[in-house]
């Protein structure tokens, strides 16, 4: 018998409205406003949203969980998945969507980080990410941006080797996928502003574990 795998999220939706933090529609998907609603009740219980939680970056959990859905194949799956924030830059069949990947992450793991001016107006293009949070050395969960002729990539670094970074993104060979970028094409690495810097060091990968590509917008 088929599950219903909306119903969890209705229930933590149904309860947070009867605490008074209201998620939206009671439609069992996780979009902004749950998000929020669980920040607010947190907040409100005593856990301050400046505390930076133990474990999994969540914005790299949010990426994670789409990891291996193809643009063709999961067309409709990933349409769903980067209107989850509110906002999508439409079709992944038909759109360069390495921005939209990365703005839906964001936007959904940390609901109040503020993405600011023509990164703001449009996170779809990938060199506006350089106007993301604060600057960093490339470290596990930056936000990483590369270019690519006139245009660029935009993605999060995992890993990395003499030569190159393991970058986990969207549209990269029509996908979400971990690949091997040229440490040379770097033109940036950001962090949130709402999130303490965790100083991980980029582990070493190797090459030939993953998918290398120049195919990412």
């Amino acid at each position: 018998m088929p599950t219903d795998t909306r119903e969890p999220i209705r229930l933590i939706q149904s309860g947070l409205d009867k605490l008074g933090h209201s998620p939206g529609a009671i439609d069992g998907l996780w979009g902004l406003r749950t998000a929020r609603a669980i920040k607010a009740l947190l907040a409100a219980n005593g856990r301050t949203a400046s505390v930076a939680p133990p474990g999994a970056l969540p914005w790299i959990t949010e990426a994670k969980s789409a990891l291996g859905r193809h643009e063709a194949r999961d067309r409709s799956w990933l349409m769903d998945w980067l209107k989850r924030d509110g906002r999508s830059l439409g079709d992944p069949s038909k759109n360069p969507w390495c921005g939209d990947f990365v703005e839906t992450s964001i936007r959904m793991g940390l609901p109040d980080e503020p993405l600011l001016g023509a990164l703001g107006t449009n996170p779809y293009w990938a060199r506006n990410w350089l106007l993301f949070g604060r600057e960093v050395q490339p470290i596990t969960g930056a936000v990483l941006i590369f270019e690519r002729g006139s245009g660029g990539h935009v993605g999060f670094a995992i890993g990395q080797d003499d030569t190159h970074f393991y970058v986990l993104g969207g549209n990269q060979s029509d996908a979400v996928t971990i690949a091997r970028i040229a440490k040379s094409r770097l033109l940036g690495a950001r962090w949130p502003a709402t999130y303490p810097p965790l100083l991980r060091r980029l582990p070493t990968m190797k090459p030939g574990e993953f998918l290398s590509t120049t195919n990412e917008v």
